[in-house]
């Protein structure tokens, strides 16, 4: 008897397209690979085909015992964990290299999966994730579009991420309500070459698209930022003062931050961005 789908799980089953979710990541002859919520193994078999190793982190017990009997355990270490405490740099140290990473990301945690990885971007060098087209969406889009926000920006800092292909629902058993979209992110931060610190670039994000309908100048108002200092830093990054957030580009933000830094009045700590806020 199958196993229920616990926890949000849509089990991939298209054979064509397993092999091409595997495919995207490269050659991985003699890499190592962290598979998040291998579910019921389809993809980890192609991945240990290519792989000389496999970390398939899975978080349900029942998932994670079958998928010990069916996989080779010379190819596959089957971690029973939430991915989110998965430490990536202590992997990354111990098998001498930075990881590559697959995964279908649940539904329902996709946001937290992200940031995590973003976080842990010193050991990982790239990954291919499957998530809601509309998720990707958001993570692909450019300045100028309905899709960009604070999640394309954070995911963009830390790499450029490109889209690949989406799946319909038919692809997965059960079938969710959603299309499905596969992208590839390599791991490449930009805060250095911006000129920017990374926690203080990020919670100015948060500031300047908490609400998208107002321009920036009111959301940095909002914040408590002082005008005058947000005036001459407008004008030092040559913003147009009526601009909107979603408007401007990663790198024409960075200038906004290192003129607020000259002020004196980058963002204070409260402001800091977090998983659930990023979809926007």
């Amino acid at each position: 008897m199958p196993s229920k789908p616990k926890l949000g799980q849509h089990f991939l089953h298209d054979s064509d397209a397993i092999q091409r979710i595997a495919a995207s990541l490269g050659d991985l002859s003699g890499r190592t690979v962290v598979e998040i919520g291998p579910g019921r193994g389809a993809i980890t078999a192609a991945l240990a085909a290519r792989a000389a190793h496999v970390l398939a982190i899975e978080l349900d017990p029942l998932l994670a015992a079958r998928l010990r009997t069916e996989v080779p355990s010379d190819r596959v270490t089957v971690i029973e964990q939430d991915v989110l405490n998965f430490d990536f740099r202590a992997a990354a140290e111990a098998h001498g290299e930075r990881l590559l990473v697959l995964g279908n990301l649940p539904y329902y945690i996709t946001s937290p999966i992200l940031f995590k990885l973003a976080k842990s971007h010193a050991a990982l060098d790239r990954a291919v994730l499957m998530v809601q087209r509309e998720v990707a969406d958001r993570v692909v889009a450019e300045p100028g579009s309905r899709d960009y926000g604070q999640l394309s920006i954070a995911v963009q800092m830390h790499g450029p991420a490109v889209r690949l292909f989406t799946l319909p629902p038919s692809a997965f058993s059960p079938p969710p309500e959603v299309h499905s979209t596969v992208f590839r992110w390599r791991f490449a931060p930009r805060f250095q070459e911006l000129g920017v610190e990374e926690p203080g670039f990020l919670r100015l994000i948060r500031i300047a698209f908490a609400q998208k309908r107002k321009t920036l100048v009111n959301n940095l108002r909002a914040a408590g930022m002082p005008p005058a200092a947000v005036e001459a830093a407008l004008a030092q990054a040559a913003i147009d003062p009526h601009a909107r957030a979603e408007a401007l580009s990663i790198e024409t933000i960075a200038a906004l931050w290192r003129g607020l830094q000259a002020q004196g009045a980058t963002p204070p700590v409260e402001a800091a961005p977090d998983p659930e806020s990023a979809s926007s």
